[in-house]
């Protein structure tokens, strides 16, 4: 029995002093990675004189996206990429799709290619792709543009989106990322991950509008959410839940007492 403990607890402490070296080498990045990530330039503007082409070939700036009325959805991708860019565009418009919002009518989404092999018929292929999932609208604004490596590189750098060319595996290492613009063209908000909660896009959305043609209700919502850094999501503001929750009181109890009022002096 006790040779059988010592064996197990022997075996426990093998396991742990190799996991142990793994979890600690997790935590390095690996060469390929390094200079990758988001930096994060809230408020900046984005190159609005950026050139590109779009699906059909033709010559575009960043600027023809912005204006001025519709936040737009950010996506640094590549076509030939393996996984990665199918799981975050997927994710995407999987969340785009739940929205009360429609794109082309709402808000715009944009696609920028980091791989300047990328074409505008490649474009076209990965824009039909989107649109057939997304199963909204009638194709309206969903833009997949492709670049020179320096068009490219200066929207990237302003948006704070670093990635780099692994010449071992002939792929980019990037980021996993969805980006949301005002309608100016300034970086507004930043989503992590490969799922996009619908919820913190919906609320991100309307953050990024700044304002602009969105109704009452969805005020109230801004007014009571905050977006959480650190838990990449937005959360509610208690207090500012209370102070509309007692305002709302206090007029129900106000139009309470006036009905009640009116109905005393009908009977006098």
């Amino acid at each position: 029995m006790l040779a059988s403990l010592r064996v197990s607890l022997l075996a426990m402490v093998a396991v742990m002093a190799t996991v142990v070296p793994a979890r600690a080498q997790l935590n390095q990045p690996a060469p390929q990675t390094e200079g990758v990530g988001i930096e994060e330039h809230l408020d900046a503007p984005l190159p609005r004189d950026a050139t590109f082409r779009d699906h059909t070939g033709q010559v575009v700036r960043l600027a023809d996206f912005f204006d001025g009325k519709r936040p737009v959805v950010v996506n640094f991708a590549y076509h030939s990429c393996p996984v990665l860019c199918n799981m975050v565009l997927n994710s995407t418009i999987d969340s785009l799709a739940k929205q009360q919002w429609q794109v082309g009518r709402e808000f715009d989404v944009i696609s920028i290619s980091i791989d300047p092999k990328d074409t505008p018929a490649s474009a076209a292929k990965k824009r039909d792709q989107a649109i057939q999932k997304y199963g909204r609208g009638d194709g309206k604004g969903w833009h997949f543009l492709v670049g020179t490596k320096e068009e490219v590189a200066r929207v990237a750098d302003a948006a704070g989106f670093q990635f780099k060319y692994d010449k071992a595996t002939a792929q980019y290492a990037h980021a996993a990322v969805m980006m949301l613009a005002s309608p100016e063209g300034r970086m507004a908000r930043y989503l992590y991950g490969v799922q996009f909660n619908h919820n913190d896009v919906k609320i991100g959305l309307l953050d990024a509008s700044e304002g602009k043609a969105i109704s009452s209700v969805e005020h109230l919502i801004l007014y009571c959410y905050r977006f959480d850094p650190k838990a990449n999501s937005y959360v509610v503001v208690a207090t500012r839940v209370m102070q509309i929750g007692g305002a709302l009181t206090a007029i129900a109890l106000f139009a309470f007492l006036f009905v009640m009022w009116r109905r005393e002096l009908r009977r006098r």
